[in-house]
């Protein structure tokens, strides 16, 4: 049984719990042996499932626990330049790092957040010269009565959002599917041609820019200068977020043998 199948079973929608259609198997699973599956799997890869169980908002807690864990990972593979640089201020940065990347592993199609520009409401306050009256022509063509037109503050459409006040984190060229078509392939062939979209790298999805976290990090080092950044600690901010990946698949790895 694979990890992604365990969500259902936090969330029934009927009175039969089973990762199987009704019958008379003998292998099915209940509700019970799943969870007493992830109680297991949390004593051999605790980390991994935290990280899962909290990136899927079932447990506020082994989201706290998986950062936790992250941070202590942080300090151990932390180069000493980034130590030195960070000085006192060593376990706010590792913390700072850490609870980023754990955002970054959290983050799929479907996430979505609050728009910079509007700000969710969906619509942005622009100057615009309002027509306040359009004047008159008379017939002969020429103008009787000026226009009158004034400055003033107006709503539009906020266009990053199209005024839904949330953007999506899916990727706008496949849709989140993580497949485009091969135009030239597909030109060639005479067959649609699918292959891994280029954009978002087969996720589905963009990945926050690593700007975000150097940012948050400068608030508290502001001589950190972007090289350094680039060479000491996005290395680092990396490693993290790859580490959650790992963890992950460790744990999916054990789930799915307590199962069979």
């Amino acid at each position: 049984m694979k990890l992604e199948s365990a969500l259902k079973h936090f969330s029934p929608q009927g009175m039969t719990i089973t990762d199987t259609p009704n019958g008379t198997s003998a292998d099915r699973l209940t509700g019970t042996d799943v969870m007493a599956a992830i109680g297991m799997t949390k004593a051999k890869a605790s980390f991994g499932i935290s990280a899962f169980l909290g990136k899927t908002g079932i447990s506020a807690e082994d989201k706290e626990k998986a950062i936790h864990e992250l941070i202590q990972y942080a300090y151990q593979k932390a180069p000493k330049l980034v130590g030195k640089v960070a000085g006192r201020r060593m376990a706010r940065c590792m913390q700072i790092l850490s609870t980023l990347a754990y955002e970054e592993y959290s983050h799929s199609a479907g996430a979505s957040v609050t728009c910079h520009s509007c700000y969710g409401k969906g619509t942005v306050e622009v100057w615009r010269d309002v027509v306040k009256y359009p004047g008159y022509i008379g017939a002969d063509g020429e103008e009787k009565i000026p226009p009158v037109i004034e400055r003033e503050i107006v709503r539009e459409l906020c266009q990053p959002c199209n005024g839904k006040g949330v953007i999506y984190k899916r990727c706008r060229n496949c849709k989140g599917t993580g497949k485009a078509i091969d135009r030239d392939a597909t030109k060639a062939t005479g067959a649609p041609v699918i292959k891994g979209c280029e954009r978002c790298g087969g996720k589905g999805y963009s990945r926050m820019p690593s700007s975000v976290a150097y940012r948050a990090i400068t608030a508290l080092l502001p001589d950190l200068n972007e090289r350094t950044w680039r060479r000491n600690w996005k290395p680092l901010y990396d490693l993290l977020v790859t580490k959650c990946d790992i963890e992950e698949g460790v744990a999916a790895d054990e789930f799915q043998k307590i199962t069979k």
